[in-house]
């Protein structure tokens, strides 16, 4: 059961409120600052709505001292508790105040009920996230594991118990899964949770490094080794000596840098490229790979010993089409991380749009979500990302059209509001008639009535790709 305390004086709130509860969430009402503490202090509620109306002003503006100590008190008493702001319009100043003060949000009134079920849904959300993060610090003993250690995928929580076991050990783990599923983060994780989280750990792109200078850039080289070689260069392994090192895309190394990575691993001996030392490798491997490695190794692409040696402890990371329960966690947790770097305070997605995300399959996963979410919320101007600032092949996703319809502004001159009227009928138009086409441009172009270039300068403004409204091949 979740309890929510909502501060107001409003009926109309308080009843809008109650008209978007489920049946295990319980709501209490106070209409006074002290009232609040005082019912806080009584019993922990986990989500709590302030009116901003219903706080003290000075002079008609927010009083900044008692704003403070009301949130600073709510946060001592439960440090997890979500406070969500509901401010008037002309009032956002003294709500982002509010927020600076401790509070997790504001969102404007008058709300609309879908909206306001989505405020309590996000809030929960957050609590959920919290707890599994204060969960893995429980059973790691560790304050700073990454944001991205959150799962309600039942697959994911499989490999954090795994994690659990194996961090602590000198084991060397093989991380298996799709491009952007998360395994440089995996690894970062295994390293924070180890006894070597003191030393560096060395995260090394072997598919990203020149054929010819992986085996001088993991293991070092001596001066005059090889034209160019003017000084002396220490290598990736020297400088994680008593830490990690990550070796991502792993299957990409050549046979002579596989036969040079053995010899780390069974005798945790190198040299150096030219040299006549032996150095003490006293490195902890993490590796990963995106290809079928053991495919490689029946191929004889990849030396089978080595896989062996790197297989001690394999870890298979799923896509993300088979977590999507953690969509709704991954999108909140790049949109706060967005708001702290662009500096801007969105809300949430509006209502319809994480459906469409949900269904999504996402073929770059992690990666792709990141990046899709980052680019919509640089487009949107809202409190909240519409599903119109995402790529259209992922609002189809749903389904069904989740796009929330525009209203005009009447804050804003009648020249703006025609101009975005017609560029949302445009967009509208062009989305149908390219439906009606499979994307195919010349077609569409026609029965519209304009050329191809017209068409494709229209794409480009509205962000329309053919790819989006093309058919699958039966």
């Amino acid at each position: 059961m979740t309890s929510l305390l909502l501060l107001t004086i409003r009926a109309q709130l308080l009843e809008a409120v109650q008209s978007v509860l489920t049946a295990d969430e319980h709501l209490d009402q106070v209409v006074k600052p002290d009232h609040l503490l005082r019912e806080f202090q009584k019993k922990r509620h986990e989500v709590v709505l302030i009116d901003l109306d219903s706080i003290a002003v000075s002079g008609g503006r927010w009083a900044a001292d008692k704003g403070r100590s009301l949130m600073g008190e709510l946060k001592r008493l439960l440090p997890t508790v979500q406070i969500v702001l509901l401010t008037p319009r002309d009032r956002v100043t003294d709500a982002i105040a509010a927020v600076k003060a401790g509070a997790s949000s504001y969102h404007k009134i008058p709300i609309k009920p879908e909206e306001l079920r989505h405020i309590i849904d996000r809030s929960r959300a957050a609590l959920r996230a919290l707890g599994e993060l204060e969960h893995l610090r429980a059973n790691f003993g560790r304050g700073d594991a990454p944001d991205l250690a959150r799962s309600n995928s039942e697959a994911m929580q499989g490999i954090y118990e795994q994690l659990r076991a194996v961090a602590p050990t000198r084991a060397t783990i093989l991380l298996l899964g799709e491009t952007g599923t998360g395994k440089s983060l995996l690894a970062k994780l295994i390293h924070r949770l180890s006894n070597r989280a003191e030393k560096p750990l060395i995260s090394v792109h072997c598919g990203a490094i020149p054929e010819g200078l992986v085996e001088s850039e993991l293991f070092g080289h001596e001066k005059g080794a090889f034209t160019g070689a003017i000084r002396k260069k220490l290598g990736k392994f020297e400088i994680a000596h008593g830490g990690s090192i990550f070796l991502d895309e792993i299957g990409t190394i050549s046979a002579a840098v596989q036969i040079k990575l053995l010899q780390v691993l069974q005798e945790q001996t190198f040299q150096r490229v030219g040299g006549e030392s032996t150095l003490v490798a006293d490195v902890r491997v993490l590796a990963a790979t995106n290809v079928d490695i053991e495919a490689m190794v029946q191929r004889g692409e990849f030396r089978s010993d080595l896989f062996y040696r790197l297989n001690v402890f394999a870890i298979r990371v799923p896509p993300l089409r088979e977590r999507s329960e953690d969509i709704p966690l991954l999108a909140d947790l790049f949109l706060n991380q967005l708001n702290r770097r662009y500096s801007k305070d969105i809300a949430g997605l509006r209502p319809g749009v994480l459906e469409a995300l949900c269904r999504y399959q996402w073929p770059g996963n992690i990666r792709e979500l990141e990046n899709v979410m980052e680019r919509a919320y640089i487009l949107e101007q809202a409190e909240m990302i519409g599903a119109d600032k995402f790529p259209p092949e992922i609002v189809r996703a749903a389904g069904a059209q989740v796009r929330v319809p525009w209203k005009p502004d009447p804050a804003q001159s009648l020249a703006e509001v025609r101009r975005m009227a017609v560029a949302q009928a445009e967009r509208g138009y062009l989305e149908e008639v390219l439906k009606l086409h499979g994307g195919r441009v010349n077609q569409s172009a026609l029965a519209a009535g304009i050329t191809t270039r017209q068409l494709h300068k229209l794409m480009k403004r509205y962000d329309l790709r053919k790819e989006g409204f093309q058919q699958p091949h039966p």
